[in-house]
């Protein structure tokens, strides 16, 4: 009889891609290129060095365009430390090889075609210079930083993602708005004094479902009690 675990993992991490607008490889497929979809989006607009945002349900990707429908873009990827076969790495990333490179913190800068890189979202265009005002590098500069950072890189979601990738290149400073958005939101419900009530209730809870152990009493003590010297 077959372990239902790893089915059933598998399942919820498809329904997480899909709320995030990632779109998942048939289960047969292998991580096999799909073959490649018509262009539908009008590139005669985009000028080198320009900065694409393709808002998602969760999160915002960024690139760099390069022109002639290329874009430049930093995303999870295991496959660079397994495999130095570049038609592999080329090849659209798989969710899979996503969700193990935001694991092993390992990602590359890679260039997509546009339709690639946006995955059927709308494009916003240098969206974030009214941020930067009179830090906005020349177009031949940000295309020059992106194509020079091109290849394999370390990752962290909250400290060298895309969106830190694309500010480095236009405006000379990496730079995270949704990483900051999400400290704050934590810093909210830390200090939440809610939040130390909440966690207590867990923590019974779990005592009252898994019995009175080490691995269930000392989290019920200590993380309510730093939760509250923290607020």
């Amino acid at each position: 009889m077959k372990n239902p675990v790893p089915q059933a993992a598998s399942l919820l991490l498809e329904k997480l891609l899909l709320l995030v607008h990632i779109r998942p490889l048939p289960a047969g497929s292998g991580g096999e290129t799909p073959p490649p979809a018509p262009s539908y989006y009008d590139t005669s607009c985009f000028k080198r060095g320009d900065l694409l945002e393709v808002p998602r349900t969760l999160f915002i990707h960024f690139g760099i365009y390069l022109g002639e429908n290329r874009v430049a873009h930093l995303m999870p990827d295991i496959l660079p430390t397994i495999t130095g076969d570049r038609r592999q790495i080329q090849q659209v990333v798989t969710n899979k090889r996503l969700i193990l490179g935001v694991i092993a913190r390992t990602a590359s800068v890679r260039v997509d075609t546009v339709e690639d890189f946006a995955y059927g979202g709308s494009i916003l265009v240098n969206h974030m210079d009214r941020l930067f005002e009179d830090q906005v590098l020349g177009s031949e500069e940000a295309a020059h930083r992106a194509e020079e950072l091109v290849g394999t890189t370390a990752y962290s979601l909250l400290w060298n993602n895309c969106e830190h990738f694309v500010t480095y290149c236009r405006y000379g400073a990496p730079v995270s708005f949704q990483t900051e958005k999400f400290c704050e939101t934590v810093k909210m419900i830390i200090r939440d004094q809610r939040s130390v009530l909440a966690s207590m209730l867990v923590g019974l809870a779990s005592i009252v479902c898994l019995g009175v152990a080490p691995s269930t009493t000392l989290p019920t003590i200590f993380i309510p009690f730093l939760l509250w010297m923290a607020g």
